[in-house]
């Protein structure tokens, strides 16, 4: 995705579009005829389902401030040239408290980290001097009421300060545990660091490095919030695309996010300007996006730098293989034998994880088709994905290699490689466009869709318009429309997910996001689209079976039809621009005969089209409703899906 600017749509523009859902397309408004289908139980295609997946990009402080469960705020005062180092949410903890930022000092903490923060006495009198962090906009620590100033926990820390660490002359860390006694009203809350200047000579102390984390997803040191790992878990995922998209390339040709800086102890990561207009710790780095997988059970799917900035500049030819050696170092340090590689023994010595981790899917850049195009586009086509195409498949023959492009930005991609597809487009645009576009895609190519979402309205604002505020149902039901077209043709897609995943509600810059966070965990929201993709990735066809119909074409009923794991017939649907509900038989051959019972879940949303899943509202405007039916004469299921639904039917085994 490429990197706009924060927008809301007015009221009045919702309003006088919330109709267009149901008039752009081919309209069905009268009472929408009975659709008999009939699925044969040979044919179709045998390849492996499609995956539904994760991308993660720090975005929104989705990462920083999000699903990395770290509680300070600018915790070592890291800084570019971009976002220079700062006492951003950083405060003095009372009048005789004075803070001051000591930026490169000759004795820094580390190379990684050379600023730190000086606490000093504002005048010659002892005294209780501290500091107090704000968290990401509150923390639900409880330790401190940021409204009231009382206390909910509080721990004293034995100083091992020494005569070396006093005079200036090294760093001491100190480890600590804090329970809070009491549960806090709210998310409102700081965190504070006090002492006494009286124990002191010069009365100040120099701070780095103040991290607080609470419990976090199975239990794992520098580990992932539990609330959004949980939600994240509803949706049956099967890969994570890592480390997202813009982060990646970096702004410039010399900023780009290098892994090797990102996999160490947190004191030696120097962090990175990010792409979203802030400043990034990197301690989500590398480790932790393949410990994500391994809680999850996910197949990650990793990106590595192609030698692209998002300024539009990129690595000549003959510099390309520099770039291709650090992709290399990084599939081995992932994947490497400890004792026979060198990148596996680093893993080995800093993380003690001596098995190596498997990586099956490697990216080669991120929407290398955008930034500097044309030129830098040609010179991805031209030798920037061939070296690297040459180089893994020399490496590591049986990974799979996608290129940032796919068939649809006007690439010619060499088998075996595959493709990666990004489109956000309106609702009618993902029926009109999206639901066939893999029909007629070349069987010689694969597609991943690494990035989808229904960002704009119906009416055709585009790109120099506002995006949405958040989704929104009609806009859900038209993704379903797409993603099934996509599993029609799953074997010719890896898999697909949403994106962006996750936004903080306190500093964003794109609305339109799976899921919405802040420091309360009773704001984290799933969205409308979060619960169509949750239903359709919850239920994976592994072979797609030949279905025929009495009404001939698509529409205003979508679907695809196919076989689960465990032999269960499954039949997948969204019906889109009707305002009638479509009354749908349906049998399948071999499959399910008379009294056969299957399951029906059914999504509905609100009567507006245009209705969210607002956090601050807590309304969710999805409605889901599972029912058991039985197979009447000839093994036939009979039901009806009402207008703007979501259905999945699947039998018993």
């Amino acid at each position: 995705m490429a990197p706009i600017s924060q927008s809301l749509n007015p009221l009045s523009l919702l309003l006088s579009l919330s109709l267009l859902l149901l008039t752009t397309t081919t309209s069905h408004h009268g009472l929408a005829h009975a659709i008999s289908l009939t699925v044969y139980p040979t044919g179709g295609n045998a390849s492996s389902p499609i995956m539904y997946g994760l991308m993660h990009e720090d975005i929104n402080n989705s990462g920083d401030g999000g699903i990395y469960a770290e509680l300070i705020r600018n915790r070592a005062f890291q800084g570019s040239d971009r976002f220079p180092a700062s006492l951003e949410a950083w405060s003095p903890l009372n009048n005789h408290s004075v803070l001051t930022l000591k930026k490169s000092t000759p004795q820094p903490l580390s190379a990684a980290l050379p600023n730190s923060v000086n606490v000093a006495r504002s005048q010659k009198k002892n005294g209780t001097l501290g500091l107090v962090n704000a968290g990401y906009w509150g923390m639900d620590a409880s330790l401190q009421s940021a409204i009231t100033g009382e206390v909910f926990g509080s721990v004293e820390v034995p100083s091992r300060l020494n005569a070396t660490a006093t005079s200036g002359g090294g760093w001491v860390q100190h480890e600590f545990v804090l329970v809070p006694g009491k549960k806090a009203a709210n998310s409102n809350n700081t965190f504070a660091i006090t002492f006494d200047a009286a124990d002191l000579k010069d009365g100040s102390l120099d701070f780095n490095l103040i991290s607080l984390f609470p419990p976090t997803y199975k239990n794992r040191p520098n580990g992932l919030r539990v609330d959004i790992m949980e939600a994240l878990a509803e949706l049956n995922p099967k890969f994570l695309r890592l480390p997202g998209g813009n982060m990646l390339e970096g702004n410039t040709i010399s900023t780009y996010w290098k892994w090797n800086e990102t996999i160490g102890p947190l004191k030696d990561r120097p962090g990175m300007a990010g792409t979203w207009n802030y400043q990034l710790t990197t301690g989500l780095g590398l480790v932790e996006y393949m410990h994500w997988c391994d809680d999850l059970n996910l197949e990650p799917i990793v990106a590595v730098y192609s030698g692209l900035a998002l300024d539009g500049a990129y690595t000549p030819a003959s510099q390309i293989h520099t770039d291709v050696q650090f992709a290399l170092d990084e599939l081995e340090f992932l994947t490497g034998d400890a004792a026979t590689t060198k990148w596996g023994a680093v893993r080995a010595q800093i993380l003690g994880h001596t098995a190596p981790w498997k990586v099956k899917y490697v990216e080669i850049g991120n929407e290398d088709w955008l930034a500097g195009r044309p030129t830098a586009y040609d010179a991805y086509k031209q030798y920037r994905f061939g070296a690297f195409l040459s180089a893994l498949g020399e490496k590591y023959p049986d990974v799979q290699v996608i290129a940032s492009p796919s068939v649809f930005d006007g690439m010619v991609i060499p088998a075996p490689a595959a493709g990666d597809y990004h489109p956000y487009l309106t609702p009618d645009e993902f029926v009109l466009q999206g639901f066939g576009r893999f029909d007629a895609m070349g069987r010689g190519n694969l597609t991943l869709i690494g990035e989808a979402a229904s960002v704009h309205p119906n009416g055709g604002i585009g790109w120099d318009g506002n995006l949405m505020a958040n989704p929104w149902w009609g806009g859900s039901v038209g993704e379903a429309v797409f993603l099934i077209g996509a599993e029609r043709n799953g074997d010719k897609v890896i898999g697909a997910t949403y994106a962006p995943g996750l936004r903080n509600l306190n500093r964003w810059q794109w609305g339109v996001t799976l899921m919405q966070h802040a420091a309360d965990p009773s704001l984290t929201t799933r969205s409308t689209s979060f619960y169509v993709w949750k239903l359709l990735g919850n239920h994976a066809i592994a072979k797609t079976l030949p279905v025929t119909a009495t009404s001939g074409g698509f529409g205003p009923l979508y679907y695809v039809a196919g076989k689960g794991a465990k032999g269960t017939g499954i039949f997948k649907a969204a019906v889109y621009n009707t305002t009638q509900p479509v009354p749908v038989s349906i049998r399948f051959e071999g499959i399910a005969k008379q009294g056969a019972k299957a399951t029906l879940t059914v999504l509905t949303g609100p009567e507006n089209p245009y209705g969210v899943n607002d956090p601050f509202t807590r309304v969710n405007v999805v409605e889901e409703k599972a029912s058991t039916l039985k197979a009447g004469r000839g093994g036939v299921f009979e039901f009806s899906l009402p207008r703007l639904s979501v259905a999945v039917l699947e039998t018993e085994a």
